[in-house]
């Protein structure tokens, strides 16, 4: 049957890789190939964390293709040159990759497509690799080209039909290939969050297996808790792949409440990435007009950008983000809301600083929760403003996470940490407000 090539874009792993299945049954032997694209590697388009985070998976990707008598195959360049080169260098029959919904990852297959069909050689793409479920098969009834409301495409998502998990491949047979294969020092070394976890299969699974055993039932009832930092921290390893979304779901007890409303965060995923599908320009412009006439003003979106505002349950999670390169999801829709609907500054703003920093940085989930908190998206509240304070006695009434992630206000007790503008605080060591909302 020849060769096939199996191209890991952001799938890094190999359980339940329906992607590297088909190439395995395409050929008699496979290329296990990714290509480290300098566009996102060192380009302008590079986010240190999520370099550093590539690393150790491709790291983990080639340790778990080792055990199965293959190797991971590097290559550093243009991912359509390096993939033709390869095809060249193999008479490869068929490319495989996953099916992607960015305008990046449409047109890397639009490309690949049109250089590779002149040497006889196919491009498969792959559903339900990256997200949960194939997202043609969840159409609306209304003959929309998708869903633009939440709440029905849920519905039809959980009677939907969720594949089973595919195997990982027991062997693998790879060809002798001529030519460099990079090193990843460069990106291991990268300066990134001091505290960045990183990982790849083998740790993914790890910490899916230890959500699964119990954390998940309290899900519903703790993820908004920002003190009790309940949530799966699972999303670094579903945005680059090493782990599947499908098996995920698979693995979800439905009928428990914790593990119902788990399923339901992987549901929006899909939602995100199927409005973007449709719709790709939503990355960068508005999904439909927003509510507030935008402004600028550089000094209050730089005391945003670091955490101080003056505002503790906002400042906090901004301190975490460049701390950790990430922050609990309620607290990304605080600190989104505060810069799109209180500060009224441009929701790409600050989604270009959370695509910075964020080690789980997608596009579709990054850009389409954006848009839903500025009222741009799909929310069908467009006004919906989250009060901070409001928000603060709510899911951090005793000011535990505040506490955690601003140690200049550790001697104010209780929910007074919330308002240290109340408790004499010196400028100097903690800022004044630098807006009014409700209730100060």
């Amino acid at each position: 049957m020849g060769v096939a090539v199996a191209l890991f874009t952001r799938d890094l792993r190999v359980h339940d890789n329906p992607m590297l299945t088909a190439a395995q049954r395409a050929g008699d032997a496979v290329v296990p190939l990714f290509v480290l694209d300098e566009s996102l590697v060192t380009g302008s388009a590079a986010a240190p964390n999520r370099v550093r985070f590539l690393a150790a998976a491709l790291d983990e990707l080639d340790d778990e293709l080792r055990t199965r008598g293959g190797h991971l195959v590097l290559r550093r360049g243009a991912v359509v040159d390096e993939v033709e080169r390869i095809v060249a260098q193999t008479q490869a029959e068929s490319v495989h990759l996953a099916a992607e919904v960015s305008y990046y990852g449409k047109r890397r297959e639009s490309a690949l497509r049109d250089r590779l069909e002149s040497r006889g050689c196919q491009v498969h793409t792959h559903a339900a690799t990256v997200t949960s479920v194939d997202l043609d098969a969840i159409e609306p009834s209304t003959g929309r080209d998708h869903f633009a409301v939440f709440t029905p495409y849920f519905r039809r998502w959980e009677s939907a039909r969720h594949r089973r998990p595919l195997p990982p491949p027991k062997n693998l047979e790879v060809p002798r290939l001529d030519g460099e294969q990079p090193g990843l020092d460069e990106l291991r070394t990268v300066r990134t969050s001091p505290n960045l976890r990183v990982g790849g299969e083998t740790t993914g699974r790890k910490m899916l297996r230890r959500w699964l055993s119990d954390p998940v039932t309290a899900y519903d009832e703790a993820n908004d808790d920002l003190a009790a930092d309940a949530t799966s921290h699972l999303s670094p390893y579903l945005h680059f792949g090493c782990l599947s979304a499908a098996e995920v779901v698979s693995r979800l007890d439905m009928s428990d409440p914790g593990a119902h409303s788990f399923a339901r965060q992987l549901a929006w995923r899909d939602f995100h990435h199927q409005v973007l599908a449709a719709r790709p320009a939503a990355a960068w412009s508005d999904y439909r007009s927003g509510p507030v006439e935008i402004r600028k003003d550089e000094q209050a979106f730089e005391a945003w950008t670091h955490g101080r505002t003056g505002f503790p349950i906002v400042d906090a999670p901004m301190r975490q983000l460049r701390d950790q390169g990430w922050m609990p999801g309620r607290a990304r829709l605080i600190t989104a809301s505060f810069l799109a609907k209180t500060l009224r500054l441009d929701w790409r703003s600050g989604a270009a600083h959370f695509r910075y920093w964020l080690v789980d940085g997608d596009v579709a989930n990054n850009q389409m929760n954006w848009q839903w908190v500025a009222g741009t998206g799909t929310d069908t509240r467009p006004n919906r403003t989250l009060n901070p304070l409001r928000q603060a006695h709510r899911f951090d009434p005793e000011g535990e996470y505040v506490r955690r992630w601003l140690p200049e206000l550790a001697h104010l007790s209780g929910a007074a940490v919330h308002r240290p503008w109340r408790e004499d605080m010196d400028e100097a060591t903690y800022p004044a407000p630098i807006a009014e909302v409700p209730g100060m």
